[in-house]
């Protein structure tokens, strides 16, 4: 998110800024549909630390060029302090069409997500990932949650940017594919007709990628600091290991529940109670991450077993809880302040929100 250092309110100048960044660092980012928002993107890694050290590196790249045209940027799932005026939309490229295709849609709230690419050269594997990463994605959802707040107030959700982007069409928990051709017979249908121009019209909380050969996990909240991203990226890659390479899912999830347990995790993040479909009871959310983690410390290895170990952080306070309590300690524009500051921290850097202004 493009913030004015002068009054901390949303900016809209996606267009000026990319226009200004160097031929390096432009390669990396590009517009959002929001022209508050702009999107940071790292290369192709073999190795967790490798990522986060990109997007840190990117981040602190990014500060240097808004400094000179008095700009500051922050990632939260969604900015606390709505704009001065109407928001506006992109007008260029792929982001005219969504304008025009969805309307006053475009026009909510900006949110900002956290997208995870796995690299899966086989596309029938691509399905099998996709299919067995479907239960788990309410647990990323919890862990990540980092947008209570929503136009200026307190949302009641740990991440209001699930149910204010789920008003866009084709979204949510995708349905279970028997092979890659059973998807594809199901997209074409709209590619084929006109009614979407491409598959990355699918905004799922799991997609495929085909262009990239990638499966990409779109569940998570955008994250303040590289630090907690990089948890989040190690806990996908190890899990995406374990479906691969690991026992597959001894029973499948129904919609429903899927749906369902969705909610509970946008809503209560990390105090939700899940709902487990084989005793039909519900179960604390902190048990079943801790669970998951504990299965996936075997793949640790191969995707950075340290990366890994950060995710413990999320699961004693994730960002939501975080973003209230300094809420409560300090108020809404000293919670934008160190959103701001924290931007471009290390992703060493393991300390909570500073009582200060360092």
């Amino acid at each position: 998110m493009l913030i004015r250092l002068a009054d901390h309110l949303p900016a809209n100048s996606s267009e000026l800024v990319l226009r200004r960044l160097p031929a390096e660092l432009a390669g990396h980012a590009s517009p959002e549909t929001h022209s508050s928002v702009i999107e940071l993107a790292t290369g192709v890694h073999l190795d967790v630390r490798g990522a986060a050290a990109e997007l840190a590196a990117l981040r602190a790249a990014l500060v240097t060029e808004l400094a000179e045209i008095g700009l500051v940027a922050a990632s939260p799932g969604t900015y606390p302090i709505p704009p001065a005026g109407d928001t506006r939309v992109t007008t260029s490229g792929r982001y005219s069409l969504v304008a025009d295709s969805m309307r006053t849609l475009a026009r909510r709230e900006p949110t900002l997500a956290l997208h995870v690419h796995v690299g899966v050269p086989d596309p029938d594997d691509a399905v099998r990932l996709m299919n067995g990463l479907r239960g788990a994605l309410p647990m990323l959802l919890a862990l990540s949650a980092n947008s209570p707040f929503s136009d200026g107030r307190d949302s009641g959700f740990a991440s209001s940017r699930t149910v204010i982007f789920q008003g866009f069409p084709r979204t949510g928990t995708p349905r279970s594919y028997a092979s890659y051709a059973d998807y594809v017979a199901a997209v074409d249908a709209m590619i084929t007709s006109g009614a979407l121009p491409d598959p990355t019209y699918l905004w799922w909380d799991v997609r495929l990628q085909p262009a990239l050969g990638t499966v990409e996990i779109r569940a998570m909240d955008a994250q303040t600091s590289a630090a907690d991203s990089a948890g989040l990226i190690a806990l996908v890659q190890a899990l995406a290991r374990m479906v691969l390479e690991g026992e597959p899912p001894t029973r499948e999830i129904g919609p429903e529940v899927l749906a369902e347990n969705r909610f509970l995790a946008a809503r209560d993040g990390l105090e939700a109670r899940l709902i487990d479909p084989v005793e039909c009871r519900l179960v604390p959310i902190r048990e079943l991450i801790g669970a998951l983690i504990a299965r996936c410390r075997s793949y640790g290895d191969a995707v950075g077993a340290v990366d890994l170990e950060r995710v413990n952080r999320l699961v004693v306070a994730n960002g939501a809880d975080r973003q209230r309590a300094w809420v409560r300690e300090h108020g809404m524009l000293a919670l934008a302040s160190t959103l701001t500051r924290r931007f471009a921290r290390s992703p060493d850097d393991m300390a909570s929100f500073p009582p200060d202004s360092n």
